[in-house]
């Protein structure tokens, strides 16, 4: 099948645009938090998927921590219990924690790793009491319920995983001395990680265009400074943004250089915010 000549040019400069970012990744690792509405929509988990196995083929090393609010939200409707938010934690009971693990680590985890499988790639799990890399101890603030806060994660593990060409694919549970599961931000969990293999980025997905000002317009780049100022403003770092923003600066503060909160509902969010000159969401230089 042949293509217009237009197309051929749109293509080419794209490619040839990408080559130099290309370059400038290759051998570095990116860990990509991965939730929200790229999560839920077919052709978005897709080409996630793809556009993940195209990384690791040209030589960029990704690190997949995968979230799954929407799911873990029907599944608790299911069960018919409840559940609220505190500065964008989820409060989980003893009762909660249970569908919870169950959801991220039997559900969400094997069908991010079987699309990767799918294209061509090397999908590792990391999820369940067994495999799961993370150790983690209850949180400080007993009103979170059955929260975790971590306090290690298996950092060999990983990397060798990374060494052997695999696709790591983390689930956000933790589990404590007694080996009782606890739920822990999936950002946190992300940028924890990132923080300490040393990665090159940090990219958080998320169903906002990236952070924005005070008159509501995207902020396409802020250095790390001007982002630590930034989430003192509770008018405008709210919400959801709050875990995201507040983990982006300790993964930077780690020695990540940069750190990028993403809208996932572009198709391709991910190789546009990497590959290319603009960017689709924010990016926070160190």
């Amino acid at each position: 099948m042949s293509i217009s000549k237009k197309s051929a040019i749109n293509i080419s400069k794209v490619l040839s645009e990408a080559l130099p970012f290309i370059q400038k990744f290759s051998g570095k690792t990116i860990v990509i938090k991965y939730g929200g509405s790229a999560m839920q929509d077919s052709f978005l988990r897709k080409s996630f998927a793809r556009d993940v196995v195209l990384m690791k083929t040209v030589g960029i090393n990704p690190v997949i921590v995968h979230g799954g609010g929407p799911q873990i939200g029907k599944e608790l409707d299911r069960h018919k219990l409840t559940f609220k938010f505190k500065n964008g934690i989820r409060v989980t009971t003893p009762e909660t924690i249970k569908v919870i693990q169950k959801v991220l680590d039997l559900q969400i985890n094997p069908e991010i790793k079987n699309l990767i499988n799918s294209w061509g790639g090397q999908g590792k799990s990391y999820a369940g009491k067994k495999m799961s890399l993370i150790k983690a101890i209850k949180s400080k603030n007993r009103s979170l319920g059955e929260v975790g806060e971590i306090t290690k994660i298996n950092k060999s593990k990983l990397l060798k995983a990374l060494k052997s060409q695999q696709i790591p694919i983390i689930s956000p549970i933790g589990w404590s001395a007694s080996r009782s599961p606890l739920n822990i931000n999936a950002d946190d969990v992300a940028c924890f990680i990132a923080g300490s293999i040393k990665a090159e980025k940090i990219i958080l997905l998320t169903d906002v265009l990236g952070i924005k000002n005070e008159s509501g317009k995207k902020i396409s780049e802020m250095n790390f400074k001007d982002s630590k100022k930034l989430l003192k403003n509770k008018e405008i770092i709210k919400g959801g943004m709050v875990p995201k923003l507040t983990a982006a600066i300790e993964a930077l503060s780690k020695g990540v250089n940069y750190a990028h909160i993403v809208d996932g509902r572009v198709p391709h969010a991910v190789l546009l915010e990497i590959l290319t000159q603009k960017g689709v969401g924010t990016l926070i230089n160190r």
